[in-house]
């Protein structure tokens, strides 16, 4: 993939997530109790709760907050019953997107999800309408400074399966998904912190949208990632 704007996008992105640090939040704790409820609630047998704990502690979700998440999973303090959801859909100018849900109320959220891609020029598809066009993985990306061989030979050590040098000089790795947690423990032994790890959907194609389309891609991008029931969106829109 190019990556003529890449860095820009990850950027932005992280800003958003920043400027809205109490949406975040919710998200994460979602994210930890349904990681709890369907993996039990110790991290050191529970990867998937092991990455949520990772990502709660970068956003620095308080511990009580996170512990409380972690007994209402595992049953041991009331709470919402949290269930998983995948829309599939288009947004501007035929962008696919992926649009994961954690929610307590499945009549809700896909009402909140359809009135908003109506809204902003996009639509929902049907189950595996776009998702052929996505890869599962694990996906590290690096500040521009650090030197691509030095990072090839760890991450390939660590068993990744691509790494990619982007035009403005930052570095993408991308491993299988059971490949993340060791790639991630040989990055942190070299000191190296990526500026996203994630294991993610990433688009085998890419929709680069610009201008007007761009701007309103965006919004709805915005709009969906505003909603406490989405957890995560992924799409082949590329904002120039």
């Amino acid at each position: 993939m190019s990556g003529h704007s890449k860095w820009a996008n990850i950027q932005h992105r992280k800003g958003r997530q920043d400027a809205k640090r109490s949406n975040i939040w919710t998200k994460l704790i979602r994210e930890i109790i349904v990681a709890a409820r369907l993996g039990g609630g110790d991290p050191d047998m529970n990867p998937r709760l092991r990455l949520a704990l990772l990502k709660a502690r970068g956003a620095n979700v308080p511990k009580d907050t996170v512990k409380n998440a972690i007994l209402k999973g595992t049953g041991q303090l009331e709470g919402a019953n949290y269930e998983e959801i995948r829309y599939e859909g288009y947004g501007v100018g035929g962008a696919a997107l992926i649009i994961d849900c954690t929610t307590d109320n499945r009549t809700r959220t896909v009402a909140d999800v359809r009135h908003i891609l109506s809204k902003n020029g996009g639509n929902l598809g049907t189950d595996g309408s776009v998702s052929f066009m996505f890869k599962h993985c694990g996906y590290f990306l690096f500040a521009p400074g650090l030197n691509e061989d030095e990072v090839m030979e760890v991450a390939l050590d660590a068993g990744a399966d691509d790494v990619i040098k982007e035009d403005e000089g930052s570095i993408e790795v991308i491993c299988d998904p059971s490949a993340f947690e060791a790639l991630n423990r040989a990055f942190a032994d070299k000191g190296w912190t990526p500026e996203v790890a994630e294991v993610t959907w990433r688009s085998d194609t890419e929709t680069v949208l610009t201008g007007d389309e761009g701007e309103r891609m965006q919004r709805l991008l915005d709009a969906l990632e505003d909603l406490d029931d989405v957890q995560q969106v992924y799409t082949t829109a590329v904002i120039e």
